[in-house]
């Protein structure tokens, strides 16, 4: 087979080496997808403006997100079930991402947050699920703390689960459990069986010499009791209990930002957890707009949901983000090449970025303002070539 040369490559390429349960449960949405399918075909509704009469012999794709300089726009975003991928999913896109300087950023419900320090020389975000009692929530943020994470990225959107009907068919859940139907689909994908049985051998003993080491049951214990509401309350506890930069992942509304400005959280990631968790709810992109409007500048502002290509990272950034996460692209990565899948995807985001600001007109990411991009009233042409419209059952 030839070697991927977009992100969509990557994705038929990732399902055809995944059983159906596990690419189901990565690819799928809440409901009837209508969220999953609009996070991606409602960028179609953006055009861009190049403006081309400028000097681009030279680019630079060098920005910042909270402090940290980064080597592109594109920061990994927290994954909670990459182990379903591969057995060491966290390490993997955590040395991707600092090979390629950009963020990765921690699931806690992927990994304890010592299992990946010292395991690459990047920078790291920690993503916190809020615990339903708060000295587990303390415990957890102050072991983040003291290794090193730089950022505390908490999740609002999960006051419980969506309903994801890919999963309910397959019958699957946590814990991946033996039954006929899984094994039969993991017989027909051999190499992913290999990777899941080595998964399923993580079980080091829990001693006091070390950290505990996260098993995959270890893993899906916490998917499982992941949902819970956060409050305000919580919010401001959180707050005062860390004290580097504070991001809150899950905002879609313009009226809650003032709100987020007085409490003294340093970011925004406009998310609506890639259509996973409620279905009918805006693209995150037809967001982004709105918030950013609102911040005003008075915190930083990230987009997840939908980035596929360099030309998506551009319209997000021109319509007011700092830099986009993204989930499923390096996951297809992980499961095609490893390592060299995620360091190829976010190579592939690199250079489409890159041609698409020469193209432009900018010759640095600072370039990018909203002169660049404009909505489009009727959408229908563009939709109907774009090859994510509908998306694999």
């Amino acid at each position: 087979m030839a070697k991927p040369i977009n992100v969509a490559d990557y994705c038929a390429s990732a399902q055809r080496r995944l059983p159906r349960f596990v690419w189901d449960s990565i690819e799928g949405g809440a409901g009837d997808e209508i969220t999953l399918r609009r996070n991606r075909t409602a960028f179609s509704d953006y055009v861009l403006r190049p403006r081309p009469l400028a000097d681009v012999s030279r680019r630079d794709l060098t920005t910042t997100a909270l402090g940290t300089t980064i080597s592109l726009p594109v920061i990994l975003g927290p994954v909670g079930a990459g182990r379903l991928i591969h057995h060491d999913a966290e390490r993997i896109a955590a040395r991707a991402a600092a090979n390629s300087g950009t963020i990765y950023c921690l699931s806690s419900v992927a990994r304890a947050p010592e299992e990946l320090a010292g395991a690459a020389n990047g920078p790291m975000w920690f993503q916190l699920y809020i615990r339903p009692a708060r000295e587990h929530t303390e415990r957890l943020v102050r072991r983040a703390l003291a290794s090193n994470y730089r950022v505390l990225c908490v999740t609002v959107d999960g006051a419980v689960s969506g309903i994801r009907e890919r999963d309910t068919r397959n019958d699957f859940k946590p814990p991946v459990s033996p039954r006929a139907r899984f094994l039969l689909q993991g017989a027909a994908h051999p190499a992913w069986a290999a990777n899941f049985v080595n998964a399923r051998r993580l079980l080091a003993p829990r001693g006091a010499s070390g950290p505990a080491q996260t098993s995959l049951r270890d893993v899906e214990d916490e998917i499982t009791s992941t949902w819970h509401p956060i409050s305000w309350d919580d919010l401001a506890w959180l707050r005062d209990l860390w004290p580097g930069p504070l991001v809150v992942k899950g905002i879609m509304r313009a009226d809650e930002c003032a709100r987020l400005i007085d409490l003294g959280v340093d970011g925004i990631v406009v998310s609506n957890h890639g259509g996973r968790q409620l279905d009918g709810v805006s693209a995150s992109i037809e967001a982004l707009p709105e918030v950013a409007a609102a911040v005003g500048g008075k915190l930083e502002v990230y987009l997840d949901g939908g980035i596929r290509r360099g030309t998506d990272v551009v319209k997000a950034l021109a319509l007011g983000a700092k830099a986009v996460l993204v989930g499923r692209p390096y996951i297809y990565g992980l499961a095609v090449r490893g390592q060299r899948g995620v360091e190829d995807v976010l190579g592939i985001l690199r250079h489409e970025t890159d041609n698409a600001m020469a193209l432009l007109g900018c010759s640095s990411v600072a370039d990018i303002d909203s002169s660049l991009v404009k909505r489009i009233d009727d959408a229908s042409t563009t939709r109907a070539t774009n090859p994510w419209a509908v998306l694999p059952a």
